[in-house]
């Protein structure tokens, strides 16, 4: 018996032809992104299941210890004070879910791996390793991690996958630069980025969100 993160699930009134694994920030649940596939602008005949998992609960350094929902360990803001040992369970954790929409019946490549700040790092770092093609990986207001390791550790069946990354001009939690300079890391390797700047802080608007709608609606037809 295989142990899954909880996770909030809105399930289509016919059998799912495409699913939705959205992960939530540091800090936040699963609860944090639910009430957003209404306002997409998916189509009905469009039968799309959304799962929305909750983090475990653990001490994040950078937050003075304090105990919350978070996908791995910040012990400070370089691209190496990422907690490596946090950021493999996560990952696997999410590809378990990931292979349980499979055994539901989604094909792989009807499946979108997204995520927002921490949870659209570990989307970006699963998605790009995954053994089977994926419709699309998005990344909301995220980074690359691990980016030293991603040459040698990508899986080639991803190779061509769409990648949307969204960010706010004005972040202060993620800044920008750190944004792009992911972009530019995964661009160099030759991965399909469509990158979009939004005049927002550390959050999501509706520019975006309509975006991400026309962007879904693109990758889970294809």
């Amino acid at each position: 018996m295989t142990d899954y993160l909880p996770s909030i699930e809105q399930n289509p009134d016919v059998p799912a032809a495409a699913s939705v694994v959205w992960l939530h920030g540091l800090g936040a649940n699963g609860y944090d992104f639910a009430p957003v596939p209404p306002v997409l602008g998916l189509p009905p005949e469009l039968p799309v299941r959304f799962v929305f998992p909750h983090a475990p609960s653990i001490p994040v350094t950078l937050n003075m210890g304090y105990v919350m929902p978070a996908w791995y360990d910040i012990k400070d803001l370089g691209e190496r004070g990422h907690d490596v040992d946090g950021i493999e369970r996560s990952a696997g954790q999410v590809r378990r879910l990931v292979e349980r929409e499979v055994e539901r019946g989604v094909a792989p490549h009807r499946i979108v791996l997204a995520g927002f700040s921490q949870g659209g790092a570990i989307a970006l770092h699963v998605g790009l390793r995954f053994p089977e093609r994926l419709a699309g990986i998005l990344a909301l207001s995220s980074y690359l991690l691990l980016a030293d390791r991603l040459k040698a550790e990508a899986s080639e069946a991803n190779r061509k996958t769409p990648i949307f990354q969204g960010h706010g001009v004005y972040d202060p939690m993620v800044e920008l630069a750190y944004g792009m300079r992911s972009r530019t890391c995964l661009e160099e390797q030759g991965y399909d980025v469509a990158w979009h700047e939004y005049p927002m802080e550390h959050s999501v608007c509706p520019e975006e969100l309509a975006d991400v709608g026309a962007w879904l609606l693109d990758v889970l037809q294809r």
